[in-house]
């Protein structure tokens, strides 16, 4: 097992590691930039280094430095967290290079799922069923628009590099299709370096179901089952839980047999997410692998009783899986919530600043994963989110009233947070009979929720 380990991360994810390193036995070296100097999770671990200003090209991304960081710390390996550099092939390359065990995916597989074009030519090779779309990458608006004409409207323009919505363009008819084209290139090039674009037919309503995976060096590939992301803005997610209220046993098993499959094509080990969307009829697609342990892994943690992390850790270090399949059970039902400091009434405005007081919430079946507390200023360099809320529970209702309890219990003074939308979307009848979508929180709160009279738009 590795004796020091570097996270090459902030925040939340960043105070995670280093708890399960804790636990382990393994020593623990945090980077973090100007911006964090006063960041929780600087106290917790062994070591600390500066890596650079406030900009995350000046620190986080930015390659030299946390190699510098590593080999000054002597450390044996880096877990790159999420977002940052943790889907980045050069990195675990560089990594590799140095002699430094990269905890993750090999770069060889980050490169052939991280292109979402390539990774639906996986998806097919592994006879997963995907969303109808184009043979490869569109280069241009002829064939962009040759290709809408034979899907049907409406399409969906997606950029094979990256994520979070970016790059992403629905059209409609072709003047809409030309426009998007242009537009989801230029985004995707200035947000990943790629402008390379593919066409896929665009599922109104879908539901958004992904699956955990873990893998081994050894050959061994399980799946920990599934979580139901489907309430979102602007592809971000708001909400996530396990298991889905949709699935049936009978199709649980076969999107994580269709999700494995793929994972196999691709010669994928450690932890890693293959997401599908599901039509009304309840028919399932892949769309995309998250080589990378995800924000919302925590439900799964909490309904399988499995550290991820831990298990991050071991697959890393050349340990096999110390479970099969037919080990993996569901325990109960458990809700994640995201706190970000972002202006619901807004249109979801960012809004960093000094927290006066934070006060998490407590109690049976609550867990809180947040790097905030009272006099911490958040910084504006990075992503919004103060923590994760979660609740698990016997059943969905009982997860569903906890985690209205829990959020009423929650004080965060200074910045606007998502708590009051959080708790709408939780009461609406429709979430609660699961008769949500991923168009839910436009729907019935738009770009202006009425979320202080309580009144919900039809």
């Amino acid at each position: 097992m590795f004796r020091r380990v570097l996270i090459a991360n902030r925040g939340e994810i960043a105070q995670r590691v280093i708890r399960t390193c804790r636990e382990m036995g393994i020593e623990t070296v945090a980077v973090y930039s100007e911006a964090d100097a006063d960041a929780l999770y600087l106290r917790q671990a062994d070591e600390t280094i500066c890596i650079g200003k406030g900009p995350s090209a000046k620190s986080y991304l930015h390659i030299p430095s946390i190699i510098a960081a590593a080999e000054i710390a002597d450390v044996d390996a880096i877990h790159p967290g999420y977002g940052f550099l943790s889907e980045n092939e050069h990195f675990a390359e560089v990594c590799n290079s140095c002699n430094i065990t990269f905890i993750g995916p090999s770069a060889k597989a980050i490169a052939a799922v991280g292109n979402k074009s390539r990774a639906r030519e996986i998806a097919v090779a592994a006879k997963a069923p995907v969303v109808p779309g184009s043979d490869g990458p569109v280069e241009d608006e002829p064939t962009a628009l040759a290709v809408a004409q034979r899907l049907g409207y409406p399409v969906m323009i997606k950029a094979a590099s990256g994520g979070g919505g970016r790059g992403m363009r629905i059209a409609r008819n072709d003047n809409s299709l030309v426009s998007g084209f242009h537009a989801a290139r230029a985004e995707a090039e200035a947000a990943f370096g790629d402008n390379t674009v593919y066409l896929e037919k665009f599922i109104e309503n879908p539901r958004h179901v992904e699956i955990q995976l873990l893998g081994d060096q050894h050959g061994n590939m399980v799946h920990l089952f599934e979580r139901d992301c489907s309430i979102q803005r602007r592809h971000q997610k708001l909400i996530e839980e396990s298991p889905s209220p949709l699935l049936t046993p009978e199709r649980r098993a076969a999107m994580g047999e269709a999700a494995i499959r793929i994972a196999r094509e691709a010669e994928y080990h450690n932890a890693g997410t293959a997401e599908f969307l599901l039509d009304r009829q309840g028919n399932f697609y892949f769309i995309e692998v998250n080589a990378r342990i995800q924000v919302e892994h925590s439900v799964t943690e909490l309904v399988t009783g499995i550290d991820l992390i831990r298990q991050q850790l071991l697959v890393a270090a050349g340990e096999p899986l110390s479970f099969k399949q037919e080990d993996v059970r569901l325990q109960g039902h458990a809700i994640e919530c995201r706190i970000n400091a972002e202006d619901p009434e807004r249109d979801f405005q960012p809004s960093p600043g000094l927290i006066s007081m934070f006060v998490p919430p407590g109690g049976p079946g609550v867990r809180v994963d947040s790097h905030g507390y009272s006099g911490y200023r958040i910084p504006p360099n990075y992503d919004s989110m103060i923590g994760k809320l979660m609740a698990h529970r016997s059943s969905r209702e009982a997860a569903i009233r906890t985690m209205l309890r829990a959020l009423d219990e929650f004080v965060i003074q200074g910045p606007k947070t998502t708590i009051p939308l959080l708790k709408k979307v939780l009461s609406h009848s429709d979430f609660q009979a699961s008769r949500h979508d991923t168009g839910f929180v436009e729907r019935y709160f738009g770009a202006r929720p009425s979320i202080a009279t309580g009144s919900e738009r039809p």
